[in-house]
């Protein structure tokens, strides 16, 4: 991650912990938004870009992005102390709440009020995931990428795993390899003259 403007630190590893902890707490259906909206706007860690620069290296990680930019953003801080303070803070405390829920929910599955209840929760997870792309947008004006670019390897991601089904790992090895490749390319070029 760049550094770009001053932010905020964390006093030690376990105020890692601890912010990670209650991020988790509040994030059902998605912890991704309720981060973006605790680091960024909230405690003050990270700018905007820097969240949305971590997030993009966490999605192309293997395993879940929260996880993954729990562990960057410890390493950032406080090397891997920290990564390990704010991964054990985004899981503990749910894990032992999911375990419960698992046992209950096994209990009362097959009733219809539980299973619209799952099915609203669905689309609310979905809505904090689209908030979040849309108040993130505007971090796409610092990206030296073609926007149009950026745009149609949204739209064809979009079709190849939306429509067609296509596996996310081909999607993200295929289209995301050409990506970096291409952006390799536009960056390692040189500038034009004015």
């Amino acid at each position: 991650m760049s550094d770009g403007a001053a932010v905020a630190q964390p006093r030690s590893a376990t105020e890692l912990f601890v912010a990670f902890n209650a991020l988790a707490l509040q994030g059902f259906g998605g912890v991704l938004p309720v981060a973006q909206r605790e680091l960024v706007d909230q405690r003050g860690w990270l700018t905007r870009e820097q969240f949305a620069q971590a997030l993009s290296v966490g999605q192309v990680l293997p395993g879940p992005n929260i996880v993954n930019l729990a562990l960057m953003i410890g390493d950032r801080f406080f090397g891997w102390r920290g990564a390990f303070a704010a991964m054990a803070g985004l899981l503990a405390a749910p894990l032992v709440i999911v375990l419960a829920l698992a046992i209950f929910y096994a209990r009362v599955a097959a009733e219809p009020m539980v299973a619209g209840a799952i099915r609203g929760m669905g689309a609310v997870a979905a809505g904090l995931v689209l908030a979040m792309a849309v108040k993130l947008a505007p971090t796409l004006r610092t990206n030296p990428l073609p926007l149009a670019l950026c745009a149609l390897a949204c739209v064809a991601t979009w079709l190849l795993v939306g429509l067609l089904r296509a596996p996310m790992a081909l999607t993200v090895l295929g289209l995301g390899g050409a990506m970096v490749a291409f952006a390799w390319w536009w960056l390692g070029r040189p500038p034009r003259a004015s």
